[in-house]
């Protein structure tokens, strides 16, 4: 039984940065922003993080830890914060540049532990440990579950209730939909929303390396991202940007890469099966849904046909955007 509840800890640890992760992904491709640099982000998140707890730490106190995840957060928000602006200013693909500020996030870090925070023998490529005032309690003695996976599902609950229950999340949504529609019929500011969504998702990834430097590795070193970021992509679009569903398949995910390492540690098995697996399901499930979408694109078709003012009648029923309280 001790073993079984060691295994699930393991699993849901290695589960919080790809929620976290795969939220921050969601919310960007709701608003119609492919953001690519996730993991850039989460970089950028953990570096704050470590800087707070290992300089600052011991001024703070016990007020380290939210201060760690705050500036967590703001890292995050900034590092995405680049890629808005040039997105919205001079129309920069954000898909280039949030892939480029990836490469520029992992040597930053790699500069860092190498030279100004380097651990004080300057042996090892990686910070000193966090003062233990920044670390994330544990939720179970004896195992490595910490406080950050209530706090990846909280955001998550949270993230649900805005998409379907405020006028900020309608305007998200409507932006990603149609921006077009969204700019005309509903009077929305497509490129405020866009941008609003670009600095929220770069939070959400910002958390998830706070949250893996306070809770699992208590340092800053290199490589502490196994590509988190490029992972969380495919766990959004398993759930279909569904924040709820991104605690699933971000559990689901997590399972694979703990087993895939357990098979290597102890069968020889190559722990990039697990990739193998992620990819033939993500292939299955696209192929699935693209399917579907066929199936309905020809049984609309043949109810066009049948009925030819349907295109008058759906145009007239979009021309008067619904109104939605503040």
């Amino acid at each position: 039984m001790n073993d079984l509840i060691a295994l699930m800890a393991d699993v849901l640890v290695r589960a919080t940065p790809l929620i976290m992760a795969g939220l921050a992904v969601s919310v960007a491709f709701q608003a119609g922003v492919l953001n690519i640099g996730a993991d850039g982000q989460l970089l950028a998140g953990a570096t704050a993080a470590a800087i707070i707890g290992v300089k600052f730490g011991g001024l703070l106190g016990w007020g380290a830890l939210p201060v760690a995840l705050i500036a967590g957060a703001l890292a995050g928000a900034g590092w995405a914060g680049i890629a808005a602006v040039l997105r919205a200013r001079f129309r920069v693909l954000e898909v280039i540049s949030t892939i480029m500020l990836n490469f520029v996030a992992a040597y930053g870090v790699s500069y860092l532990v190498r030279g100004p925070l380097q651990e004080p023998t300057h042996v090892y490529p990686q910070t000193e440990t966090i003062v233990s005032g920044a670390q994330l309690p544990r939720m179970i003695s004896g195992t490595r579950l910490h406080l950050g996976f209530i706090i990846a599902v909280g955001a998550a609950i949270v993230l649900w209730w805005v998409f379907r229950a405020t006028a900020a999340g309608f305007r998200l949504q409507a932006s990603g939909t149609n921006p077009f529609a969204a700019r005309s019929a509903g009077m929305i500011d497509v490129t405020h929303v866009t941008t609003m969504a670009f600095l929220v998702s770069g939070a959400l990834a910002g958390v998830a390396g706070a949250i893996e430097v306070c809770g699992v590795t208590f340092a800053l070193y290199e490589n502490i991202s196994p590509g988190y970021g490029y992972t969380a992509i495919a766990v959004a679009l398993l759930a279909g940007l569904h924040p709820i569903g991104v605690v699933g398949t971000g559990i689901v995910f997590g399972a694979l890469e703990v087993g895939a390492n357990a098979l290597q540690r102890d069968a020889n098995v190559p722990a990039t099966l697990a990739a193998v697996i992620e990819a033939a399901v993500i292939l299955l499930v696209i192929a699935v849904s693209q399917t579907r979408i066929w199936r309905q694109e020809r049984g609309q078709r043949d109810e066009g046909a049948a009925t030819p003012n349907r295109t008058l009648i759906v145009a007239a029923s979009t021309v008067t955007a619904p109104e939605i309280d503040e």
